[in-house]
């Protein structure tokens, strides 16, 4: 179908000079040089971080509307429809690769170099040290000079179990919006986003309530050797990416009620749909790597 046929110039849209990419490169560097400065217990660092995510969120609510202004205003062609979908799909990529990278940490830190530590010249170095994951088990060494304080590990019971269920039906109530939408139900879409929606803030809120039972009952922290570092940067990546997955499915349905969508042309629904089940499959590796092994 082509572009003409929607009603869309036939030509590929190009916009003119903008400041968004230069104010957003502004906020982020609050950001990065409040949190670096935060891990070594600068005190104006917190502010720092704070003013910089402030600002970021301004620029993209102005660079974002800019585009939906275009996108409404009929500026979009298909030709801009498959750049969208093409960067789309290596945003998502650059996702899996950093995905990868922690995984990959956590896979080393427990079959490589925790057995070498344990090995015969580990032992040499740190006489009494166990090769066993998590390094606090009891019978073990918590760490070399007992550097780390006692924990106990997080289970699959309750919490992580409940969680897995709750993305696992959000990713049903995502495609039974989405076939609503591409057969021209804009109730029942609005009614099912609202729902995945629902489910995603539920989902954050186990998760807050987690990390305060590992650090008040379990002793659990980001300081917990390997163990506790592999632990929250996976987890916390997740959820970060939930909580920004949330948001994409949030404004998807304002502008839903807006009547911003159709049936045949709704890119903008379907970017936020593979962002949300791309956060579904990551999870399900943390669950099964993370929680039960």
């Amino acid at each position: 179908m082509s572009a003409s046929s929607h009603g869309q110039t036939p030509y590929y849209y190009v916009p003119g000079p903008s400041r968004h990419p230069a104010m957003a490169a502004f906020g982020l560097f609050f950001v990065i040089l409040g949190a670096g400065q935060w891990v070594n217990g600068s005190s104006w660092a917190p502010y720092a971080v704070a003013f910089g995510l402030l600002w970021w969120a301004v620029v993209l609510k102005q660079w974002f509307g800019d585009a939906i202004r275009e996108s409404q205003g009929g500026l979009y062609s298909d030709r801009i429809d498959v750049s969208f979908r093409w960067s789309m799909s290596w945003f998502i990529f650059s996702e899996v690769m950093f995905f990868a990278a922690f995984f990959g940490a956590l896979y080393w830190a427990r079959m490589h170099a925790l057995p070498n530590l344990g090995s015969l010249e580990g032992a040499l170095l740190w006489p009494d040290f166990k090769a066993a994951w998590p390094s606090a088990v009891p019978g073990a060494t918590g760490a070399p000079a007992d550097l780390v304080e006692p924990f106990k590990t997080m289970g699959p019971w309750p919490i992580p179990t409940i969680n897995t269920a709750l993305l696992l039906t959000s990713g049903v109530t995502l495609t039974i919006a989405h076939h609503a939408l591409r057969e021209g139900h804009r109730a029942k879409t609005i009614l099912w986003m609202w729902a995945t929606v629902l489910l995603g803030i539920v989902f954050l809120g186990f998760q807050a309530y987690e990390y305060m039972h590992a650090y008040a009952d379990l002793n659990l922290k980001l300081t917990s050797g390997v163990y506790g570092s592999t632990f929250f940067m996976l987890t916390g990546f997740h959820g970060f990416h939930v909580f920004v997955g949330m948001l994409m499915l949030l404004f998807i349905t304002l502008r839903l009620q807006k009547g911003h969508f159709t049936p045949d042309r709704h890119f903008g629904f379907e970017g936020a749909a593979w962002y949300w089940h791309f956060v579904d499959v990551v999870w399900l590796g943390l669950y099964i790597v993370i929680y039960w092994f």
